[in-house]
């Protein structure tokens, strides 16, 4: 029986990294959480453990905070200044991942800062000739309280769920886009308007499914931003259920509701513009 060793990867996940600028007007945060992950040549450290080609990850978390030193800019130049880095300098290394999530925090004051919710993620894979850029959103928590519906479903013999023509539909949307060019100094606005459609979309759906909204959200992504292939989405159903309120001899039209974490849906898919090259492994 032959035995090899398959695809195989190492980096250094999660390097915390907080950069200040103290401008003069007011200062301003950049806080990021970097992943970076690198594969080549590196059979012998599988197999007979010979680390001569392995760039440590202590290096890599190393090299994160040494290039935040000349300035971060928009995420998705800096993950591919990092990818670069680690592709063309270690000749170990064929391709470089870099992953970026940024936190948002928006001054109120010359030093004062309230944080956000929604993260801004890049990440940019890097082989020694192209690069490919997928941007996105993380934990970005929206809420339509009419304007949606779910019947008309499958039925078995465990089905309990009612069907209902309106309840509450709310989300903690998880989006990843990907770039069929680069826009170059416009990373940021590229970015916003996304999530702006992605917002529009959601909010403008008459939703039969969380299904079909999700379908609407990427369609309109890319029906307005040419620079974008594909748009992936993961759109947990933040369940609100109807509290009971005849035991209290209350009615209920619609507005005490019981919010539950878990367990919830988890609607997931692919919104692709034709003709779209396949990226292989440079979504994940």
């Amino acid at each position: 029986m032959d035995i090899r060793l398959g695809d195989n990867q190492y980096g250094k996940a999660e390097t915390r990294l907080v950069r200040v600028d103290r401008g003069e007007a007011g200062h301003a945060i950049t806080d990021l959480n970097v992943t970076t992950t690198l594969s080549g040549d590196l059979a012998a450290t599988h197999l007979t453990g010979d680390n001569s080609g392995v760039l440590p990850t202590d290096t890599q978390k190393n090299t994160v905070y040494a290039f935040a030193r000349d300035g971060v800019g928009e995420i998705e130049d800096f993950a591919a200044r990092l990818a670069k880095h680690f592709v063309d300098t270690t000749p170990t290394i064929r391709r470089a991942r870099v992953r970026i999530e940024q936190y948002s925090w928006e001054r109120f004051g010359h030093h004062s800062f309230v944080h956000r919710s929604g993260a801004r993620t890049a990440s940019v894979t890097y082989d020694g000739t192209a690069a490919t850029v997928v941007s996105g959103v993380d934990d970005l928590v929206v809420m339509n309280t009419t304007g949606s519906e779910f019947h008309g479903f499958h039925k078995d013999g465990y089905t309990t769920l009612p069907e209902t023509n309106d309840r509450i539909l709310a989300t903690a949307v998880s989006a990843r886009w990907r770039h069929g060019r680069a826009v170059n100094d416009d990373w940021r606005a590229s970015h916003e308007a996304a999530t702006s459609r992605l917002l529009e979309a959601f909010a403008g759906t008459h939703s039969l499914s969380l299904q079909q909204t999700l379908y609407a959200m990427g369609e309109q992504v890319l029906r307005h931003r040419e620079e974008l292939v594909e748009v992936r989405l993961s759109l947990p159903n933040r369940h609100h259920f109807l509290v009971d309120l005849s035991p209290f001899e209350l009615d209920n039209p619609g507005e005490v509701f019981f919010a539950a974490d878990r367990p919830y849906g988890l609607i997931e898919g692919t919104v692709v513009r034709d003709g779209a090259p396949d990226p292989g492994l440079a979504w994940w």
